[in-house]
Order: C-alpha cells, then sequence, then structure tokens
C-alpha cells in the first residue's frame, strides 16, 4: 500500500506539473495571439501613413510651384468660399492636409486610420459642387463607421470587424462634398477621458506634449489644436468632445441626443437611456460648428433617418444679435473650480454684462444625488459588466485601470468599504454604492421616471428666471498623465447636461497664468477629500494652458446655444485686441 501511495503522489504530482505548464503555456499563446492582433493593426495604420506620405509626394512632384502651407491656415469660412470661386482647387486642400497631419501626428499620435479613399473622392467632387463643404478634409473620431475600416473603440475584441457601410453622418458629409480623410484616437472603451488605448498607444496634448490632450474624442481635440485638421466630429457621453476642445484650446459642440443620426457609430455599452449620447463637430471657431451643423441638418439626414426630428438649421436664430438673459454659476457644488477655471467664468460674465446681457445667479439643483442617482449609476446600471465583458482577453491601458477596478470588486466589499468611508469621505462612499448600478428592470424604469423629473424641474427653475441661455464652467486646465482614470468625480459639469439632454458648447476664453498656478496652493474643494487633493495635482503645471467656459441652451435650441457661444467668442476676441485678459 505504502508503495501504490508513493505511485499515486507521483502520478498527482505529474499531472499537476502538466496541468500547470499547460495552462502557462496557453497564457503565452494568448499573450502571443493579443500581441500579434495589435501589431498588425499598427502595421496598418503605419502602412496608411506611409501611403498618405508618398501621395503627397507625389502630388508635390507634379506641382513643383505650390505652396501647401498657407491653405491650413485658412479659417473654414475662407476656405469655402476660395474652393467655391476656383482659386483654391480640392486636391491642393486634401494634400495640404494630409501633409499637416503626417507631421501633427508625429509629435501627437492621434492618428489611427487614414482613409485613402479620399484621394479617390476628389473624382467625385465635381458632382457636391453646391455642397456647404464641397472639398473640405474632415477628420472623425474612431468608433464612427467607415466602410471598410474598423471602428474599435480603442478595444482589441472589436478589431478585425470593418464596417460593411458608412455611418449616417459620413454619408451626409460625403453629399455634402466634404471629404472624411482621416481617422482619429481613443481612449480604451469610449468611457475615460485620457485619450489611450492598448491598440495604438497615447495621444499627447498639443499645447504641452507632457499633458494629456482629453477624451474620448481625444484624438480630434489632438488633431484640430494641432493644426492637422480645420473640421472633426466627435462623440459625447460625458463631455467627450468638451473635454478634449477645452484642454487643446478649440470649440467644440454637444448638440440635442439625436438631433444628428447616431447611426453607425460605435460604443462599448450601447442602450444607456439615462445618460445620453450625441454626436458633434469640433472646430478652431464657432463659426465652423455652425457650418457644420447646417450642412448636416439637411434632407439626406432626416431621410437616411427618419427617426432624427426634420430640424433644419435655424439661421436666423443663430444671427440673432438681441441681447440675452444669461443664468451663471461659478461654482456646482460638486468639484470645486481650479483657479483658472474660475477667473474665466468671472471674466467672461463681467464682459458680457459689458456688452448688454443681463447675468442671473442660476445653479443647477440637487447635484449630489444627480451625480450618484443618475450619472453614475446610469452610466453603469448593469454594474458595469457590459464593459467588463469586452475587457476579456486583452490588456487593459494602464489609464483605465483605475478606474476599473472597483467594478470588479463584489458588491459586499464596495458596501463594506462604503459603511467605512461615508463617515470620512461621504462622496466616495455614495459613488461606490452607486456603481453597481441598479437591481431590477423595475428600478431602471424608476430611475428614467426620476431623471424624466429631474430634467423638468431643472426647466421650471430656468423658464422662472426666463433665462435664455446659461453659462458655466468648463473642466480644466489640461491634466497631467494618468489622472484622469483616478479622477471621473471631476465629470460634474460636463455629465450633468448629458443627462439633462441640454444642448451645450466649448469656448476657449484665456490661459493659465502664474497667479492662477500660485493659487492651487490655497485649493482646498468643496469636500477635501482624496479626489479634491488629487485634483491639484492633476492640474499642477499649466501656465500657459487654454482654459474654456461652457455655453447651455434648452432642448433643441441648439442654434441658440451656437449663437451664445458665437457671443462669448466675439466679446473676448474684442477683449484680447485691446490687451487685456480673457
Amino acid at each position: 500500500m505504502p508503495e501504490m501511495d508513493r505511485e499515486w503522489t507521483s502520478v498527482v504530482a505529474t499531472l499537476t506539473c502538466c496541468t500547470g505548464a499547460t495552462v502557462l503555456l496557453l497564457k503565452w499563446l494568448g499573450h502571443q495571439k493579443v500581441q500579434k492582433k495589435i501589431q498588425r493593426a499598427r502595421a496598418r495604420r503605419d502602412a496608411g501613413l506611409s501611403q498618405a506620405q508618398q501621395t503627397v509626394q507625389e502630388f508635390k512632384e507634379k506641382n513643383p510651384g505650390l505652396d501647401l502651407s498657407p491653405i491650413v491656415d485658412l479659417p473654414l469660412a475662407e476656405l469655402t468660399k476660395q474652393i467655391k470661386a476656383g482659386s483654391l482647387q480640392p486636391d491642393a486642400v486634401l494634400h495640404a492636409y494630409m501633409d499637416k497631419v503626417l507631421e501633427v501626428n508625429r509629435k501627437l499620435n492621434c492618428s489611427t486610420d487614414v482613409l485613402m479613399e479620399s484621394v479617390k473622392q476628389l473624382s467625385e467632387i465635381e458632382s457636391h459642387r453646391d455642397g456647404l463643404l464641397c472639398g473640405v478634409p474632415i477628420s472623425i473620431k474612431e468608433n464612427i463607421g467607415y466602410k471598410g475600416h474598423d471602428s474599435t473603440c480603442g478595444m482589441l475584441c472589436r478589431l478585425d470587424d470593418p464596417a460593411v457601410m458608412d455611418s449616417v453622418v459620413v454619408t451626409v458629409l460625403k453629399r455634402q462634398g466634404a471629404i472624411p480623410f482621416i481617422k482619429t484616437n481613443v481612449p480604451q472603451g469610449l468611457l475615460n477621458y485620457e485619450c489611450s488605448n492598448p491598440i495604438y498607444g497615447m495621444t499627447v496634448n498639443p499645447c504641452n506634449l507632457q499633458k494629456t490632450c482629453g477624451g474620448s474624442s481625444g484624438g480630434e481635440g489632438a488633431l484640430i489644436g494641432g493644426g492637422g485638421s480645420i473640421l472633426g466630429v466627435g462623440t459625447d457621453i460625458g463631455g467627450s468632445i468638451r473635454i478634449p476642445a477645452s484642454f487643446c484650446g478649440i470649440c467644440g459642440f454637444k448638440p440635442t441626443s439625436n438631433r444628428i443620426s447616431l447611426r453607425g457609430a460605435n460604443s462599448c455599452v450601447k442602450g444607456i437611456k439615462s445618460v445620453m449620447s450625441s454626436i458633434g463637430p469640433m472646430a478652431r471657431d464657432v463659426e465652423s460648428l455652425a457650418l457644420c451643423m447646417r450642412a448636416l441638418l439637411c434632407e439626406d439626414m432626416f431621410t437616411l433617418d427618419p427617426t432624427v426630428p426634420p430640424l433644419p438649421f435655424n439661421q436666423q436664430v443663430y444671427e440673432s444679435s438681441d441681447r440675452l438673459r444669461i443664468g451663471y454659476y461659478e461654482n456646482d457644488g460638486y468639484l470645486q473650480p481650479s483657479p483658472s477655471m474660475a477667473r474665466a467664468l468671472q471674466e467672461t460674465k463681467k464682459l458680457l454684462e459689458q456688452a448688454g446681457h443681463t447675468l442671473v445667479p442660476f445653479k443647477p439643483p440637487e447635484i449630489y444625488t444627480a451625480m450618484h442617482e443618475y450619472v453614475v449609476k446610469g452610466a453603469v446600471a448593469d454594474g458595469a459588466t457590459t464593459l467588463l465583458s469586452q475587457l476579456k482577453g486583452g490588456p487593459v491601458d494602464p489609464c483605465v485601470q483605475s478606474q476599473i477596478m472597483p467594478y470588479i470588486f463584489p458588491r459586499f466589499v464596495n458596501k463594506i468599504f462604503s459603511i467605512i468611508l461615508k463617515p470620512i469621505y461621504p462622496r466616495m462612499a455614495a459613488v461606490l454604492d452607486a456603481i453597481h448600478g441598479v437591481n431590477s428592470v423595475a428600478e431602471l424604469w424608476k430611475q428614467h421616471y426620476t431623471i424624466e423629473n429631474y430634467i423638468h424641474h431643472v426647466i421650471s427653475q430656468w423658464k422662472e428666471l426666463e433665462l435664455d441661455v446659461l453659462l458655466c464652467p468648463m473642466l480644466g486646465p489640461a491634466y497631467n498623465f494618468n489622472y484622469c482614470g483616478k479622477l471621473t468625480s471631476a465629470l460634474s459639469y460636463t455629465m450633468l447636461y448629458n443627462v439633462l439632454n441640454f444642448p451645450v458648447g466649448v469656448v476657449p476664453v484665456t490661459t493659465v497664468t502664474a497667479e492662477d498656478e500660485a493659487k492651487l496652493s490655497h485649493y482646498r474643494g468643496n469636500f477635501g477629500d482624496i479626489w479634491d487633493k488629487l485634483f491639484v495635482k492633476a492640474v499642477r503645471g499649466g501656465v500657459g494652458l487654454p482654459v474654456a467656459v461652457q455655453c447651455v441652451s434648452l432642448p433643441w435650441q441648439d442654434e441658440l446655444c451656437l449663437r451664445f457661444m458665437r457671443e462669448v467668442e466675439k466679446v473676448c476676441a474684442y477683449n484680447k485686441s485691446s490687451n487685456k485678459t480673457c
């Protein structure tokens, strides 16, 4: 018997070793498979960039006396005017921007895919001469569908699955004569505002290479801010257009959800109704945003997607010069604004008053409840299981790791942490409670109903004050790396308007001063918790970086929002020309 026991022990030990070795081998093979998949994707991107380089070089050789560099400095309004007049040819414009993209991408790593079909599209441009964007090269966010190209959302599981047709927004842009020519980088899963993923790497800020460009439309913000695109299209479910616009010093607009069709725009978590997503334009100035909206809000859009309300762009509202009654707030009570955020708001308010507008204090109600019960619980109503399921089988980007860590813990663990933290850090405790989402369909329906009531409550307060629009702070300046995933708490100024489904845009108005930087030493925050301390570390070293404000209007009053943005841009531009600060 002892001899038999020894034999069995030997067999078990051998089997255990073999099993362990097999597991390690399978893991190693899985890792190799993942790495090869990533390498193929990067090779495709690099091949596209090389092809673009060759195409630009060939164009320059065929046109030796043509200087392409002044083209990329033209404002969009002037560019379209010259193309229509025939003084600029669309092929010269496209190759000028391709050349600029190559330069900008080398510094910022903002491209995921060069759309070489854009060169072939030049041959069809004559049939779109009447289009509002005829001959204009346009960049698009990586998750927006373009036939034959991936829309991965920075997720490994979505590689090698090219779109079978163009998204509605790309189709309409093409019919208006626009030429989509490049796709731009995003964070892994889109639900983060630092632009990095394991496939294409990290995109950095054109204003300071040691800062993040923001996200999730971060590649767009960086490319446009770096001069490599004149007009881009992003998506926004929590500030994803507005944050990169703010961090990179450009303008961005989140329309009312479904004002622009979302058909063909990819997402890792489809079906969220508590926090609404939108497609919107990003550009160097407000007039370019308005032109893009005017081009998109056409019969083609309404025919291709009949669920989009057939509301053409109201030019009369946009061009109005009536004095406005403007609500404003400096601190939402959740995140104390950075010194530069606060100053940007105060100076813009003063300039608007000097221009003859009326400014009225207004503060969104119940912001603490809104952030936890509507924003956080609404965004991860399924306890983040959908997002986590798509992260399996591949590496998780370092920028996302700290954000998803609490999602992985069992509910009872987070509940214990929440109880322990509540007396000391009530805000953190409330978030830990909220991230496990809802418990049932009935609870989800109740949440939707509660949010509807909240929206009407905000609107009723708005109407009581007879407001036209609202001015509020915008998150900024651009963060240092690896803080976004730790600071979802800082999104109160942006995500609120995805819950409310109010159109909202961002206009850069000033830059961080040395005095702003010095004031960070006295920053305490509204709660004095870990997140407030992290926020200070995130924004340190920002002297010279752009700072923006947000302009808001009621749902479906997108043109009024853009008109207000134009007014902010105008008063601040006049102030800058007078050698003052704003």
